[in-house]
């Protein structure tokens, strides 16, 4: 994950979005649909249908970056509205981006089979005594 300028905001936008869209389009939605700026150094977050794929747009400063994730199985969470933005700290854009539910995080099933090989650390407990 890049490193985000401190006071950047993260905004979901709701919603289903055409995923052929590109930067010119996808900044042309921020501008008329949400009526901010997509120059401002702001991250918006766009899912298409499907729900496996998502692409953000920002600024850096340099140039607008537009990156794109499709997850193999699953689908990321997204806010149930239809229309408007929801807000984001960077630890949930993390969760996100990583297939986690970031609106309630739990271990994912592969964390609790790896705790489940190490020995000394989680089966100790667990173990009775002989």
């Amino acid at each position: 994950m890049m490193g985000l300028p401190a006071g950047t905001r993260i905004w979901i936008v709701a919603g289903v979005t055409d995923m052929r869209r590109g930067f010119v389009g996808l900044a042309g939605m921020v501008q008329t649909a949400l009526q901010e700026n997509p120059f401002s150094g702001h991250v918006f977050l766009f899912r298409g249908r499907r729900g496996d794929l998502v692409k953000m747009l920002w600024w850096d400063g340099d140039g607008l970056c537009l990156f794109a994730k499709r997850l193999e199985r699953g689908r990321f969470t997204w806010p149930q509205a239809t229309s408007g933005t929801v807000s984001l700290t960077p630890a949930q854009l993390s969760m996100l981006l990583e297939g986690i539910d970031w609106r309630r995080p739990r271990p994912h099933r592969k964390c609790k089979l790896w705790l489940a090989l190490v020995p000394d650390l989680q089966l100790r407990r667990v173990r009775k005594p002989k």
